[in-house]
């Protein structure tokens, strides 16, 4: 659903932009060096670091802000250095393109759609309901939930994955559809190490062969992937992207941010 309708829908409401090109200055180089770091990143971040990070104190606020700050570092600003080292420019992946065509089109539209087809199919507005939160709370806690989100999820992995790799991947290929899949499937596959060494019983695509646990990344990971990489190549808005990705996540990530920062948990019965 996500790889090839979602794709058709972006690709289609972002058919009159023309966005500013991306220059990268050493390609091959370039790409090797975030190539190596993706490597190191997830095996050693996604596959032990944040098992420790996690490990290192009770689930609460101080964790969340701990996360935070660190998947800020690691995703934005390490490869942000990295470029830098090799005498790139990094303010143009910053981009917001909010006066770009198709920018707010794309995110009311396919914004809308997450939203309903995860109120469909995930169980995240039950969840929200068994809180019984009162309508004051959710007032300020779903659009700080929103924010929190496309910080840590949206903007962390976004600049990496979209604005770091693909455009170097595009450089190097000359092929920016190129750069989509081969972005998508690299994005898939850093989640590897992840689910296969902190994965447990009972976890969505939890194995301990490590063939399956590829397989269900591709399969689950890769479609979204390349959806956003279409919007990114088509309108090279960090921005939009990452709202985009937070109204993904936002649903399901709302009942721990309630329960962590408004101190509202589920009623025992």
């Amino acid at each position: 659903m996500f790889g090839i309708a979602l794709s058709g829908v972006a690709w289609a409401l972002t058919r009159k932009s023309d966005p500013p090109a991306v220059r990268v200055r050493r390609p091959v180089a370039e790409l090797t060096a975030v190539l190596i770091f993706m490597v190191i990143y997830a095996v050693g971040f996604l596959g032990f670091g944040m098992q420790a990070l996690k490990a290192s104190m009770p689930d609460g606020q101080t964790r969340d802000l701990l996360i935070l700050a660190v998947k800020l570092a690691v995703h934005v600003v390490a490869p942000a250095l990295l470029l830098l080292a090799f005498g790139g420019r990094v303010a143009p992946l910053f981009s917001t393109g909010l006066d770009r065509k198709g920018f707010w089109s794309t995110l009311i539209v396919m914004g809308a759609i997450f939203l309903a087809l995860l109120s469909v199919v995930s169980p995240s507005l039950k969840q929200i309901g068994d809180l019984h939160a009162p309508i004051q709370v959710l007032a300020w806690a779903a659009p700080a939930a929103f924010v929190w989100i496309a910080l840590e999820a949206g903007l962390a992995e976004e600049f990496l994955f979209r604005a770091v790799l693909q455009t170097r991947l595009a450089a190097v290929l000359r092929s920016e559809t190129g750069a989509v899949v081969l972005g998508a499937l690299v994005f898939a596959l850093a989640h590897v190490p992840g689910l296969y060494l902190r994965g447990a019983p009972g976890d969505d695509g939890y194995s301990t062969d490590l063939f399956q646990v590829i397989a269900f990344t591709i399969a689950s990971l890769s479609p979204l992937a390349l959806m956003l990489g279409v919007v990114w190549a088509r309108t090279r808005s960090l921005l939009l992207v990452v709202l985009l990705h937070a109204t993904i996540d936002i649903l399901p990530f709302l009942p721990e941010f309630l329960t962590h920062w408004a101190g509202i948990t589920p009623a025992v019965h």
